[in-house]
């Protein structure tokens, strides 16, 4: 078991993880481009970030033949180098904007806007314009995770660079982007070059590098924000010894400094040469120390990023940070406890694992370097009894079948449906307005009655996308409904939604 460091405590081992914790990967799709990342829009869509400088989409169980964005001849790849993240304006359904990071043909990275075409299916290439150059790479440590904030901020992570032991002092220097999270404001300023302005709150907005939001970071591959609670959560990738994940918590003013390349996690590095500004002290309270940290033990050998789960599909998992390890590709779950953050290994691998995302709804997915997608998911092959409890969220018919719908309207709100039973086999769920029945559900155990299937019925007024899921806990089928909004929902008769045994 791999050693776990928090902060302010000493090293502990990994709990393992809960016995009910039936979990498993589904593989989506594979054969795919080495991958590096993935985002989603708004809708059911998945935009897989391919190192070859595409951007491919996952629609409907597969992956589409035309990218959605075709960078290769901008792009050079090669080492840690290609098309490293992309992220969709929250307003992407209005404006047709995104951004995305990648290393250009002479080993910069670069931070880009793009628009879409005027048929609203793909990119416009042409559209592009570049907010931000920031040189002084070779072949490795970009980062390029671009994710926007609950401020609207467009935040970028950038790498120190390659060298060993960051001889420049780029993570330390308040001159340079290198080493940094950056936070942008891509509304204001937006038409003319940058094409972007630099958020008046940023803690260095005065300074010469007024993009920076936090700092002392080495190679800071994955980010994200907490859905609920807009905490920042970084795992920056270690040189030699240690792994660790960063927390800045909603509110924070920005400006923490993370420590690289005086502190690798909470372990002392002796700088190759001394900085020209003086960098406090190991253990000093200037530096923010990680909430958690993995010892290079057990291959364990890079940090890959992921979010804290708020989807609705794994209940037990609400509320984890999510995370794994490029070498192994173990998955593991971190959490907060009473006296300090645990983590426990979930007992499940994907090899070469680049990074983790979110779907509109909060569910995790993965990719990999070897192109594979795949989706964690509740879901096993054997039964799995006693997970139907009736929830907020969550409705249980028949005593065995679990309900649950999520809902998105054209102003891109977003939520879980409030569930409300009226029968053992019949409940509504209600999205906005408490007692107003937005979508109605039943299902009919046609097995008892002689027929080949349980039967399953959903009727519903209203016209934005839902997403409708159903689960049978005795043997881990199940089924999808999903309606892309902005017309009617059409009603559901499934009569063979789950076979007899």
């Amino acid at each position: 078991m791999l050693a776990v460091v928090v902060s302010a405590a000493p090293i502990g081992a990994a709990v393992p993880a809960p016995e009910h914790s039936a979990l498993v990967l589904d593989h989506l799709a594979s054969g795919l481009p080495p991958l590096s990342g993935l985002a989603h829009a708004g809708d059911a869509r998945l935009f897989l970030v391919a190192l070859d400088g595409r951007v491919l989409v996952y629609e409907g169980g597969v992956v589409l033949d035309q990218p959605f964005l075709d960078l290769r001849a901008r792009v050079r790849t090669g080492g840690e180098r290609g098309l490293l993240g992309v992220a969709f304006h929250p307003r992407h359904s209005e404006n047709g904007l995104f951004f995305v990071a990648y290393s250009d043909l002479r080993s910069d990275l670069v931070i880009a806007r793009f628009a879409m075409a005027s048929d609203g299916t793909a990119a416009d290439p042409a559209s592009g314009v570049a907010l931000l150059v920031i040189e002084g790479y070779a072949a490795g440590h970009f980062a390029g995770q671009l994710q926007f904030g609950p401020d609207g901020y467009l935040y970028a992570s950038v790498g120190a660079g390659p060298w060993v032991g960051d001889p420049q002092c780029n993570a330390q220097r308040l001159d340079t982007l290198l080493g940094k999270i950056l936070r942008l404001d891509v509304d204001a300023g937006a038409s003319e070059p940058p094409y972007h302005t630099v958020p008046p709150t940023n803690p260095f907005a005065a300074g010469p590098a007024p993009e920076v939001w936090a700092y002392g970071l080495r190679n800071p591959w994955r980010f994200s924000f907490d859905r609920a609670t807009g905490d920042l959560l970084v795992a920056d990738v270690g040189e030699h010894q240690r792994e660790e994940i960063n927390r800045q918590l909603a509110g924070s003013p920005g400006g923490e400094n993370y420590g690289w390349a005086r502190m690798e996690g909470t372990h002392c590095v002796d700088l190759v040469v001394p900085c020209v500004d003086p960098v406090p002290p190991c253990g000093d309270p200037a530096f923010t120390a990680p909430i958690l940290e993995h010892e290079h033990v057990g291959s364990f050998c890079a940090v890959i990023g992921g979010y804290v789960y708020r989807g609705a599909e794994i209940p037990w998992l609400e509320g984890r940070y999510l995370y794994g390890d490029f070498c192994t590709g173990r998955l593991y779950a971190a959490r907060n406890g009473p006296a300090r953050w645990s983590s426990e290994d979930l007992g499940l691998a994907l090899p070469r694992l680049s990074s983790l995302g979110e779907d509109a709804y909060g569910e995790i997915h993965l990719v990999t370097t070897t192109g594979v997608l795949a989706r964690l998911s509740p879901w096993p092959g054997s039964a799995v009894p006693g997970l139907c409890v009736p929830e907020q969220g969550r409705l249980c018919l028949g005593g065995r079948y679990r309900v649950r719908a999520r809902w998105r309207d054209a102003q891109g709100r977003a939520g879980t449906a409030t569930a409300v039973p009226m029968t053992s086999d019949a409940g509504y769920l209600w999205f906005f307005d408490q007692g107003n029945v937005e979508l109605l559900v039943k299902l009919l155990d046609g097995c008892a009655a002689g027929f080949p299937a349980a039967w399953f019925f959903a009727a519903a007024l209203t016209d934005v996308e839902v997403d409708l899921r159903v689960l049978d806990t005795r043997t881990g089928a199940e089924r999808r409904y999903w309606h892309a909004g902005g017309t009617p929902f059409p009603p559901i008769q499934d009569t063979a939604a789950f076979p007899c045994p």
